[in-house]
């Protein structure tokens, strides 16, 4: 009597890459392009973009912008556990009384996805795109704050620091020596140097690898508060940012 082994499992190749996927766009709820998702499932763009197709039609992810982030499915939600990002921030614009924005450096550039007014405070008009102007606002510094030198060295070769202010430093050299001086875990400052008349504060999170950031800014008026609401944005966030996969870094 002869013994086979026993047959392997059954297994559907398009489930496991539509899970693997899913499990790229966790790491990233505020957005990931097609690309990203594909290096990091490890899986042909061509084939990526078929997948993406069915899982947003689903409700399984949600196409924003370019971006995908976890949708309205169960599967999805349970992707990003707790509040809706927004709703989160607009909390938090509500508490400390500011404009509040999250941010993200993806591709190399300065990616800003969310604009929060306060309740008595708009939020700083872009009259210069961020992305182009990182060393001159408290956003990018603190994105930039958390690269290599190599990445902070290349960033700045692609976008020339330029003045937008009397306040904005633009040699090369002083703005890497301000980002090298940041210190891990904690708020970046700046004052009048993208927009006269605002101050701003920036304080450096994590979603899985990418440097991401929730700032906010206030009329210089008001920079009395700078330092004592960046404390206070930095403590709820360590309360709270876990249950939306964040992690403040530190």
């Amino acid at each position: 009597m002869s013994l086979r082994p026993a047959a392997s499992p059954t297994l559907i190749g398009s489930v496991q890459r539509a899970l693997r996927l899913m499990e790229a766009a966790a790491e990233h709820p505020y957005g990931a392009t097609a690309k990203q998702l594909a290096r990091r499932a490890q899986l042909p763009l061509s084939t990526t973009y078929h997948l993406l197709r069915t899982l947003v039609h689903e409700g399984y992810l949600r196409r924003d912008h370019g971006q995908y982030v976890p949708g309205d499915a169960p599967l999805g939600r349970a992707a990003v556990p707790g509040s809706d990002p927004s709703q989160w921030l607009s909390k938090v614009a509500l508490e400390l009384d500011a404009a509040v924005y999250h941010a993200l450096y993806l591709d190399g550039e300065v990616r800003l996805t969310h604009a929060v007014p306060g309740p008595s405070h708009a939020s700083v008009e872009e009259d210069v795109p961020f992305g182009a102007s990182a060393h001159a606002h408290a956003i990018g510094q603190c994105l930039l704050s958390q690269l290599d030198g190599t990445s902070r060295r290349k960033h700045l070769d692609r976008h020339p620091p330029v003045p937008l202010t009397r306040n904005t430093m633009t040699e090369p050299e002083t703005v890497l020596s301000r980002l090298a001086r940041a210190r891990r875990g904690e708020p970046v400052h700046e004052s009048e140097e993208y927009a006269t008349g605002t101050v701003c504060a920036a304080l450096p999170i994590t979603i899985g690898a990418i440097p991401s950031t929730i700032a906010f800014s206030l009329p210089v008026t008001e920079s009395h508060r700078l330092h004592s609401t960046a404390q206070r944005l930095k403590a709820r966030s360590e309360q709270t940012l876990t249950s939306l996969s964040f992690t403040v870094t530190g």
